[in-house]
């Protein structure tokens, strides 16, 4: 009996580690893939990070779309270096630009903190499937 139990916790255990590997493994892997997307489109990867963070590692939709800033950050920089050092970046549309979305981005985070997790969801969700029609119209 004891054996059997014993063997049953060594079973539990070697499980858990392979599950471990394999959850490193598909999250580097989907990390590898936002990254491409990112620098791909110049952007969106967070539209794939949110849903990512929400199902895979269990995060409440405002957390994962805070989190998913952090993620981006990064990847953000890197590309941007790759497309400076290739000349692609238009600089005179490029500030005016930037100034908006500084603007726009402290009421965005300003809201996020301030409106319940359904509302945040709905509103990403809202503008996941605006994005999606808007590519498949113009």
């Amino acid at each position: 009996m004891i054996n059997v139990y014993l063997r049953s916790q060594t079973l539990k255990i070697i499980a858990k580690k392979h599950m471990k590997k394999v959850f490193k493994k598909t999250v580097l892997l989907f990390g590898a893939l936002i990254g491409v997307i990112n620098g791909f489109f110049g952007g969106g990867g967070g539209m794939v990070v949110v849903p990512l963070l929400n199902k895979l590692f269990g995060l409440e939709q405002k957390k994962a779309q805070a989190t998913a800033l952090f993620v981006i950050l990064p990847i953000s920089l890197v590309s941007t270096i790759v497309y400076l050092s290739h000349s692609s970046v238009a600089f005179a549309s490029g500030w005016p630009v930037i100034l908006g979305i500084v603007g726009g981005g402290v009421v965005g985070a300003t809201l996020l903190n301030k409106l319940n997790n359904n509302v945040v969801k709905g509103i990403f969700i809202f503008f996941m499937l605006i994005g999606g029609v808007g590519m498949l119209i113009w």
